[in-house]
């Protein structure tokens, strides 16, 4: 780290950190499994699936890289490898090609635990007065928020 003051002190800023680290592999874990379910999916819904799930992994693939550029700008290294996000995620890797139904399910699934992540991020952000990760935090629970009742919407 280096000498750094933007108004949070060194331990406020490595636990929000931390926190945005985990927010990062679950988000990219989710655009992982979205994205291989865009490639992959088949079945009756195939069109609307496939155009919806590129339009999910696309918004993700720019929200990972906001996160990351917001844990550098806090001075702290922004994991990179899978290996560090399969240790750091809360969601959990999907084996083979599950059917169309049950990729909704999982894509569903991901997206709420991405909201809970946010909102324990979201804490450490509020606590140390650090609006712009409050700000960022909170607009992708909002975004991931109406994106699980999308897919749950497709379910009905």
């Amino acid at each position: 780290m280096t000498d750094i003051d933007i108004g949070i002190n060194t331990e406020d800023r490595v636990k929000i950190a931390e926190g945005l680290k985990r927010l990062l592999a679950d988000s990219y874990t989710l655009y992982l499994q979205t994205h291989n379910f865009h490639w992959n999916v088949t079945g009756l819904q195939f069109r609307e699936l496939h155009l919806m799930f590129e339009e999910h992994y696309t918004e993700l693939a720019v929200a990972v890289d906001d996160i990351a550029e917001r844990i550098r700008t806090l001075d702290v290294a922004a994991p990179g490898t899978y290996k560090e996000f399969s240790k750091l995620s809360s969601i959990e890797e999907v084996e083979g090609v599950p059917s169309s139904e049950k990729m909704v399910d999982l894509l569903t699934k991901g997206h709420e635990q991405v909201i809970k992540t946010s909102r324990d991020v979201l804490k450490l952000a509020q606590s140390a007065d650090d609006e712009s990760t409050a700000a960022l935090v909170s607009d992708r629970m909002r975004i991931h928020e109406k994106t699980s009742w999308m897919l749950r919407a497709t379910r009905k």
